[in-house]
């Protein structure tokens, strides 16, 4: 077996974080009465994604991040709101979201008999928590590792460092990354010298200079990859 540990992205990798995010707003837009349009929707996901990127560089602090973006989001359109609140609402919609990107739980089931399950998240640790306990995909892992325990978010090699040492009997050439982030799961592997899996249904274009290992578009096509 050329890879025994398995370390999964979870947002766009295995849960469909698009669908708990636009369910998260359209709940959070009907409790202060207001419309969400297409329009303004996408407007805040590009804000959101801008603000992970700026966060994965480490050019904001996650507290910042999250105590701050429905003031800048609402902010664009002239209103002051009360971003914190805001964001406690938001994000107890968001933990409801746990819909499967297809095949996840197929390919758990498949791979769980001979291979360790690590998730490695960037995403806030209790909201994480419950979307996959509620998905049904929990008792694949082992342990979920989580940025904001840690202290440490991925790209950083520190994040990676942290999980090696937690893992017992971890080994470099035996492991693999598995995500949808170049900027984040692909970039961090590559900075602490393990192998990847760029995860992309979508068949975007890598514009970054780092380099998966592999690459796939659907995910049972990981089975003939860890074997």
């Amino acid at each position: 077996m050329k890879y025994s540990t398995l370390l999964f992205d979870v947002d766009d990798t295995l849960l469909n974080f698009q669908a708990s995010e636009q369910h998260a707003m359209q709940k959070l837009f009907e409790n202060i009465g207001e419309e969400l349009t297409p329009t303004i929707y996408e407007d805040y996901h590009e804000l959101n994604e801008h603000l992970w990127q700026q966060y994965e560089r480490k050019e904001i602090t996650r507290e910042q991040l999250l105590d701050t973006r429905f003031n800048l989001f609402f902010g664009k359109y002239g209103k002051q709101v009360d971003g914190q609140a805001y964001e406690a609402k938001y994000r107890s919609y968001l933990a409801e979201g746990h819909t499967q990107m297809p095949h996840a739980e197929e390919l758990l089931a498949d791979l769980s008999a001979n291979h360790d399950i690590y998730v490695v998240t960037n995403g806030i640790a209790k909201t994480q928590r419950r979307r996959l306990s509620e998905s049904g995909l929990a008792p694949y892992f082992t342990s979920v590792f989580a940025s904001e325990v840690i202290g440490y978010q991925k790209p950083d090699p520190a994040f990676f460092d942290y999980v090696a040492r937690k893992i017992n009997g971890f080994s470099k050439s035996a492991s693999l990354v598995i995500g949808d982030s170049l900027t984040s799961d692909i970039k961090g592997a590559s900075a602490y010298g393990l192998d990847s899996v760029w995860f992309n249904p979508h068949h975007q274009q890598n514009t970054t200079k780092t380099s998966p290992t592999y690459e796939i578009d659907h995910l049972l096509r990981l089975e003939s990859i860890v074997a």
